[in-house]
């Protein structure tokens, strides 16, 4: 399993989850985990996705899922859990 942490954060908006999720959907990438808050309009959304099925290289993935940021006005990241881990170990 190629286990990523993707991270969204913007200014709350229509349609953002919409957007993402359908992105994943259309390149196969699972969604394991799932978790949102909207704190005074700000949007913050954290998922655990599985990669493995997905036709395109991560750094593909992750370049486009950047541009989808930009397109709807928040911040895509994405990283592999193993270096998730490792960068926010205590």
């Amino acid at each position: 399993m190629k286990r990523t942490v993707i991270t969204v954060v913007g200014k709350d908006t229509v349609g953002i989850i919409a957007k993402v999720c359908t992105y994943l959907a259309n390149n196969n990438v699972n969604i394991l985990d799932i978790s949102q808050t909207i704190v005074q309009g700000f949007f913050n959304m954290m998922m655990i996705v599985d990669m493995s099925a997905a036709g395109k290289d991560f750094e593909l993935l992750v370049e486009e899922l950047e541009k989808l940021g930009a397109e709807i006005g928040v911040i895509i990241r994405a990283q592999r859990e193993d270096i998730f881990d490792k960068m926010h170990r205590i």
